[in-house]
């Protein structure tokens, strides 16, 4: 894609950053209140049927996911004109999904500055090794990887150690307004939790919280994980990044069926949020549907997306994903097994 067709691509895109008052209210009305009220029916389920309240739980982890994603437009101040009402919303989201609103909006404008380029990876993204990198590393750093990128640690364990613990810290180099909105977000989580156990009970609580919390934790960073690894994927050194190729290549287009992309708040179109930060979600399919160079990018369905769990390391000759078993290892390093599915 030549220079003047990428500056051409985002100038298309621009008309549709300007957020809309109503939708943005009507889109927490039809979030942020049934997520609420789908949570009293399960914990008033639980005296008929736990069945009952899984299956509202799984409703809940839904609306939960795509409260982040108001959550997520706030950060990038898209969902309202006013920067003051971004982050008062955004803050109260935070609060619900565990996210400390001044922190994550750092590190997510850090990932997007940065997306794809491989000299600059390491602030809001999921750990990526080369090829080169992994078999160049000791032993005990490539054990961790491989830990890190098994399905059951990444999408198990993984959001529950990153949204209840390691959103809980400031980082060293925090700014005062940065560590005052995490303190906020801390207090007001302990109290809600303190009330709720208080008032119905801590088995009752973890009962409705516990799935919705996991439910909605996995498919978040399933989410994040699939709309930047991907077969025809996009990643370079500084000197040859750039930042529309790495949004409209480097970021997938996951197409899926409207109820999920209703949930999901629209975030499939990946491509155009990368291009355009400042698209509210609701804005992102006509975005999507009115430009045509959009229409080519590199797409994903629900099934196609799976084959993304088989990818570990990124090859930089191919430029393409790879498992681990594809991967020769240096001489004197132990040999991973052909069978090894992590």
């Amino acid at each position: 894609m030549e220079k003047q067709n990428q500056k051409m691509l985002r100038k298309q895109v621009v008309p549709y950053e300007k957020p809309d008052t109503r939708k943005s209210i009507i889109q927490i009305l039809d979030t942020i209140v049934p997520f609420f009220v789908v949570w009293i029916l399960a914990y008033q389920s639980l005296s008929v049927s736990y069945w009952l309240t899984l299956a509202l739980t799984v409703i809940g982890a839904g609306l939960l996911t795509r409260m982040f994603i108001i959550f997520h437009d706030c950060c990038h101040h898209s969902f309202f004109k006013s920067r003051k009402a971004n982050k008062i919303l955004g803050t109260i989201t935070g609060i619900l999904t565990l996210f400390p609103y001044s922190q994550w909006q750092h590190d997510h404008s850090i990932h997007h500055a940065t997306s794809s380029n491989l000299d600059k990876r390491g602030t809001g993204d999921i750990w990526l090794l080369t090829v080169d990198e992994f078999r160049s590393a000791s032993a005990w750093t490539r054990f961790r990887y491989r830990l890190y990128r098994n399905p059951l640690i990444m999408f198990g364990l993984g959001p529950t150690y990153v949204f209840l613990l390691k959103n809980r810290f400031n980082k060293k180099s925090a700014k005062r307004g940065e560590r005052i909105n995490l303190y906020i977000t801390n207090i007001a989580i302990a109290a809600i939790i303190a009330l709720l156990c208080y008032t119905i009970g801590w088995q009752a609580f973890l009962l409705v919280q516990g799935p919705i919390f996991l439910i909605a934790g996995s498919i978040g960073v399933w989410l994040f994980y699939v709309q930047h690894t991907f077969e025809d994927s996009y990643f370079e050194p500084n000197e040859k990044w750039d930042f529309v190729l790495a949004a409209v290549e480097g970021s997938s287009f996951y197409k899926l069926p409207k109820v999920l992309q209703w949930f999901t708040g629209n975030i499939g179109y990946h491509h155009v949020h990368h291009l355009c930060p400042r698209v509210p979600n609701y804005q992102l399919e006509a975005a999507h549907k009115n430009t045509d160079a959009l229409k080519h990018v590199p797409t994903i369905t629900l099934k196609t997306s799976l084959t993304s769990l088989r990818f570990r390391l990124w090859d930089e000759n191919q430029k393409k994903f790879v498992h681990f078993k594809d991967v020769p290892l240096l001489p004197g390093m132990n040999h991973i097994p052909s069978q090894s599915k992590s």
